[in-house]
């Protein structure tokens, strides 16, 4: 026994810590003759806990070398990610540190529905389509265009693929494993949601939600603030984001092609946005360019959501978004007498 538990104690730590308690209680058995917690005898607590365990796990990560020229590439792919907003530069670096690159070629499946998760991947460049099978057929419903993120649904919660992602060229992306993922996105976003879990539920448009499908809003979600008269969206631009102010004021002006001329470049507003109220859906819900730009009234924070997590997310609000098109066309109307603007963003 004497020679064999060294060697079973750094199976179970590279298991991971769940196995690692349960280790301990079998070690206390033969060793204690007890089935008291090993936590209470203070040396062999100190020892295993916090020596072996610390040590070889923070040595367990993973770690793919790069040249100074792939870590360039990958800290400009990962910019924009999300999930990856609220990292401190510690867990920044281990993540960069984790990520492994992947290249792919055309009509290559990255990732298949019903399959379990393995990575996470940041697109560096390429097309790729979202393909989803429902009653044996297979449809698009949507494509990455060389940048955006996929496969951190399936991490996050231990269920199957949603959707299979088919390179339509080459293309090259960064893989982060499932066990780095989990453990230090996972744990941060356990932060995260403790500090957006009541600000979600008090926005109307998530209330008709369930609680797991906010939960799931707070896990994509990122904060990004802007200062006075610092332009959010712009009118004309592909949509990419779907906005919830936070805090501050937030200023919505249109280009209208029915009181001056085009050439005039003047911008009328037509609403403000205050804590709790959306921005950013029409184009995301009309699949056209943006109809609007908004501005920052003073500093501003805004929760952001990308397309691909506006999709998959908030399919059950879409009723009410759809409707209030309704509304933005009535005021368009009655300022400009013509809701030409929000059916042709264009400049």
């Amino acid at each position: 026994m004497e020679c064999i538990w060294p060697f079973s104690l750094f199976f179970f730590f590279r298991q991971g810590y769940i196995y690692f308690i349960l280790y301990k209680q079998v070690f206390c058995f033969f060793f204690f003759k007890s089935t008291t917690p090993v936590w209470t005898k203070g040396f062999w607590n100190s020892l295993l806990s916090s020596l072996f365990f610390r040590t070889i796990c923070h040595n367990s990560t993973k770690i793919h070398p790069k040249t100074d020229e792939q870590r360039c590439r990958l800290q400009e792919a990962c910019k924009d990610i999300l999930l990856f907003k609220n990292l401190d530069q510690e867990q920044l670096s281990q993540v960069l540190d984790a990520m492994f690159e992947r290249k792919v070629k055309p009509h290559e499946h990255v990732i298949d529905q019903g399959d379990d998760g393995d990575n996470f991947y940041v697109i560096e460049q390429g097309l790729y389509d979202i393909v989803v099978a429902k009653d044996n057929q297979a449809r698009c419903v949507g494509r990455y265009d060389n940048h955006g993120s996929f496969g951190e649904l399936a991490l996050m919660y231990n269920t199957p693929r949603a959707a299979t992602i088919v390179a339509t060229t080459e293309g090259a992306l960064w893989g982060l494993d499932r066990v780095t993922f989990r453990r230090i996105i996972l744990k941060n976003n356990a932060k995260k949601r403790k500090t957006y879990e009541l600000f979600i539920e008090s926005v109307p448009l998530l209330k008709s939600l369930e609680a797991s499908e906010r939960m799931k809003i707070v896990d994509v979600i990122g904060e990004k603030v802007y200062q006075d008269g610092e332009r959010i969206i712009s009118q004309g631009d592909k949509a990419d984001c779907f906005y919830i102010v936070e805090s501050g004021e937030v200023k919505i002006m249109i280009k209208s092609k029915t009181m001056m001329s085009k050439e005039a470049n003047q911008e009328v507003e037509i609403a403000r946005c205050h804590r709790g109220q959306y921005f950013g859906e029409l184009a995301l819900v009309t699949n056209k360019p943006r109809a609007a730009s908004a501005y920052a009234v003073g500093e501003v924070k805004c929760l952001v959501m990308d397309v691909q997590a506006f999709e998959r997310l908030l399919g059950p609000c879409m009723d009410i978004m759809k409707r209030n098109i309704t509304h933005y066309e009535e005021q368009l109307v009655a300022m400009f007498g013509s809701s030409m603007d929000l059916l042709d963003p264009g400049n």
